[in-house]
């Protein structure tokens, strides 16, 4: 018997599309709400909008923070003060990486004290969290080309393309 997850089903699986708008930005549509991201200047972009660095530890914090909304929620309590803060530091070594997230949460101020082992248990489970205690199965790979559609190393070269 192996130990693998079942096959999943394409209603299963949820998509979001990412697209060049310029530079080093790129927009992200995810049922129907777009979002962007950039590079800080110093790094070569505009920074138009945050990296996909900074959505990745942002995505952690808004889980965290969602998960602590509904424990408070499922028990009566106010979510006016809950908040959450996210540190996070790139590794040294290669491969480029994320090497430490620290999540901070506040809860509201009248959280009470017999309350606060169980938020903190309910936000650290949150889905994002748990996937990254257990990655999913992650693969990239390139479309095939399709004829008549012009890819990036097709096109032909401007001159603001040379050196």
């Amino acid at each position: 018997m192996t130990d693998t997850a079942p096959a999943q089903s394409s209603k299963d699986l949820q998509r979001l599309d990412v697209t060049h708008v310029e530079g080093d930005v790129y927009a992200i549509d995810v049922r129907g709400h777009q979002l962007r991201v950039d590079q800080p200047l110093g790094a070569g972009g505009t920074d138009t909008a945050p990296t996909p660095t900074e959505l990745f530890a942002a995505s952690l914090a808004t889980c965290v923070a969602f998960y602590a909304g509904r424990y408070l929620l499922r028990h009566g309590l106010p979510r006016t003060g809950l908040s959450v803060r996210t540190e996070f530091a790139m590794a040294a070594d290669p491969p480029a990486r994320v090497a430490s997230v620290h999540v901070v949460v506040t809860p509201p101020p009248e959280l009470p004290e017999e309350r606060r082992a169980g938020l903190l248990a309910v936000a650290s489970h949150c889905t994002v969290h748990n996937t990254l205690r257990q990655p999913p199965e992650t693969t990239v790979e390139l479309e095939p080309s399709t004829p008549g559609r012009r890819t990036d190393e097709s096109a032909p070269s401007r001159a603001s393309d040379r050196p």
